[in-house]
């Protein structure tokens, strides 16, 4: 117990003070002592710990932002999709070489002779001698299929045409993806419109490796029969398409697609000199008709000897032609067709 002892204070009055034993106020100044020492070693700590932790803070924001960069690094756009075999431009870079025709109907071209595969083999051998000689170039191989097909009947619909099913431009795409060829869908549109035959397939346009053909000689007007009359386009019309396709290409990211325009007659593109090009489309006005090598060569000769903003084809039939062109008759017209396809 703590012992109370008066004590005077200097202005003589009384107070009570305690007085404590030595041996508390040692213990007393330990605790005070200790409890300083817990406190400087508490706020240094805090501080330290202040430090680090703005420190880690930092190097966290610094890691967050490589980190994150990383990742956009990582999550970056891909690169643009390319052509089968290699590359974003169709044109000066290859020479494309096609089978034309519709799935396992022989009379429609050689496309449609054997599945596929016995197809793009036969293909790849026929391509072959268009990589030889003087102003040789690689060979791209292409599977013109019909996709929409002109008909001699009306059908419910009174549009004088038939669409491929959707799976069997599948089973091509599919065939000409493992060969690294290009499919190539054409049209025949009897009485419906090259627009809105195209639009059914933009979802095959979209790949990198499909491009379109027009067949206008299939292009009927009102009260014409596909194979009574020869139809026609103009080139209004092949500018409407060539757009559509242009803004395909744009949103896609893709890489050039071909436009080719069959014709066999001069009036079948009319108004020819409005023809544009447009951005990612490579328009190519194809010499289509069969015939001896004579009237081949002077109907291309006639065809060519304008200034239309477009690459030229020319077309070779199996059994129609007279005397068939060797590959090196056709390299041999001047200019050289970009465009080769046998029916």
């Amino acid at each position: 117990m703590v012992a109370a002892k008066r004590r005077v204070p200097p202005d003589g009055g009384d107070t009570l003070a305690f007085v404590e034993p030595s041996d508390r106020r040692e213990r007393r100044d330990q605790t005070r002592r200790r409890t300083e020492r817990q406190r400087r070693t508490v706020l240094t700590a805090a501080g330290a710990g202040a430090l680090m932790l703005a420190i880690v803070l930092g190097l966290a924001a610094l890691s967050g932002g490589g980190e994150q960069g990383g990742r956009e690094t990582r999550e970056a756009a891909p690169p643009p999709p390319e052509l089968p075999r290699g590359g974003r431009s169709i044109f000066p870079e290859s020479r494309v070489v096609g089978f034309y025709g519709s799935p396992e109907d022989e009379e429609l071209g050689a496309l449609g002779i054997g599945s596929p595969a016995s197809v793009a083999r036969k293909l790849e051998r026929q391509s072959r001698p268009y990589a030889e000689g003087p102003g040789a170039r690689p060979t791209l191989p292409a599977f013109e299929l019909i996709a929409v097909i002109a008909n001699a009947s009306a059908g419910d619909d009174g549009k004088y045409r038939t669409r491929l099913e959707p799976k069997t431009i599948r089973r091509y795409l599919a065939a000409a993806r493992r060969a690294r060829a290009l499919l190539l869908l054409d049209i025949q549109p009897g009485r419906a419109d090259f627009p809105e035959e195209m639009a059914v397939l933009e979802p095959f346009l979209a790949q990198p490796n499909v491009s379109l053909a027009l067949d206008p000689e299939w292009h009927m007007g009102d009260g014409e029969v596909p194979g009574e009359a020869i139809g026609s386009m103009t080139a209004d019309e092949v500018n409407a398409v060539s757009a559509r396709l242009s803004e395909i290409v744009r949103r896609g990211r893709l890489p050039e697609k071909m436009l080719v325009v069959h014709q066999f007659t001069r009036d079948m593109v009319e108004n020819r000199e409005r023809l544009r090009r447009y951005p990612g489309v490579e328009l190519v006005l194809n010499v289509d008709g069969f015939g001896d090598r004579t009237l081949k060569v002077d109907k291309y000769n006639e065809f060519v000897s304008g200034r239309d903003p477009a690459r030229h084809g020319f077309k070779l039939f199996y059994r129609e032609d007279t005397n068939l062109m060797e590959p090196r008759d056709v390299l041999a017209l001047r200019p050289q067709p970009e465009f080769v396809v046998y029916e």
